[in-house]
């Protein structure tokens, strides 16, 4: 009940019921649904949608579970995870130089004795120069010993011939013993002077000697600052650059041995044991699925890997872990050696009994 703020005659106020509200049209109201309603195809696509994406991470689990995965092997074969290792070798500097000149760089292909880079060499060169003229001072030397020895053997020839005389006259009375006396000094004296001629040639041919040493030591020294290829492979890294300043033993070039590319594999105890040196064996890539590799085992560790602290039972020891090289044969890789990569994946199988039998799948055509 309100009031309005009229009053009726007499002071007292009358009160008025309020009008009716009229009730609006439901076709004026605004529609107000709960959320989801009215667009019913929405959740219908995201359920679709993600049913979709587990059906693909589902197959894409599967493809890689089979590529990744080894197929069924008979009995007598072994095989585990690796990847193709080869041989890395480091060109060093043998002295402390200069870098004048590289002849090759990452990636090139390189023979055994092939120079590939250039040491400066002009301090060694001005010392070789030196040498040889010591030398040649030395060789002169020797030619004048020689000549003053030649004509001292003509002095005590002269002087023996004087005295033998001497002393054949003096018994018949036609020489003195006073002549006779001269006659054997000067022997004496004829022949301590070849003595000592003999020994200046000998000091002479020493000093010859030790220059031919010198030039000797120089020429090595340059041929070793001139550093070559060890092996036939490929220059995978250039640590240092033209005009570089090394340190003896300073790295230039890390080059891979093509001939000699392996795969480490980790087999347990059970396996190993059964694995002899020589073993027959093959190495499928996961890049080239394809064309196993024949191979032969090159080493086996003599120590197991991954071992417990104290090995009691059955189960733990097969945990022991031991380390096998599967070695592709050298003169195969010789007509191979530019495909040769280093670190790709792949599985190694091992004949743990020399009577089994290769699977289809491992006697396919060898490595491309």
């Amino acid at each position: 009940m309100t009031t309005d703020g009229n009053s009726a005659p007499g002071g007292k106020r009358t009160e008025t019921p309020p009008e009716p509200i009229a009730a609006a049209p439901m076709a004026n109201l605004p529609a107000v649904l709960p959320p989801g309603q009215g667009r019913p195809g929405r959740r219908a696509w995201l359920n679709y949608a993600l049913l979709l994406l587990v059906l693909l991470a589902a197959g894409l689990g599967a493809g890689y579970w089979w590529k990744h995965s080894a197929p069924a092997l008979p009995p007598g074969i072994a095989f585990g995870n690796g990847r193709l290792e080869a041989d890395e070798i480091d060109i060093d500097t043998k002295f402390a130089g200069r870098i004048a000149t590289l002849f090759a760089d990452e990636g090139d292909m390189v023979k055994a004795g092939t120079v590939v880079a250039m040491m400066d060499t002009r301090d060694l060169e001005a010392s070789l120069q030196k040498a040889q003229s010591v030398a040649g001072q030395a060789q002169r030397a020797l030619d004048e010993a020689t000549a003053n020895l030649d004509q001292q053997q003509t002095q005590v020839k002269l002087a023996k011939q004087e005295f033998d005389r001497t002393s054949t006259l003096v018994p018949k009375g036609y020489a003195t013993a006073e002549l006779l006396d001269q006659r054997r000094q000067q022997l004496a004296a004829a022949l301590a002077t070849l003595n000592a001629a003999n020994a200046r040639v000998g000091v002479a041919e020493h000093a010859l000697d030790a220059a031919h040493h010198d030039i000797e030591l120089y020429q090595i020294q340059i041929a070793d600052n001139a550093l070559v290829a060890p092996r036939d492979g490929r220059i995978e890294y250039r640590v240092a650059n033209v005009g570089e300043v090394l340190a003896a033993g300073g790295k230039v070039f890390t080059m891979l041995d093509t001939a000699y590319v392996y795969m480490d594999v980790y087999l347990p105890t059970a396996d190993a044991g059964r694995i002899r040196l020589g073993s027959d064996a093959r190495i499928v890539l996961d890049a080239y699925p394809a064309h196993p590799i024949p191979a032969k085992v090159a080493f086996i560790a003599s120590q197991a890997q991954f071992t417990p602290k104290a090995v009691e039972t059955k189960e733990e020891r097969d945990k022991l872990m031991f380390r096998i090289r599967v070695r592709i044969d050298p003169e195969r890789l010789r007509s191979r050696a530019e495909i040769v990569r280093s670190g790709l994946p792949g599985i190694a199988y091992v004949h743990t009994d020399p009577n089994a039998t290769w699977p289809p799948q491992l006697q396919g055509s060898p490595s491309p």
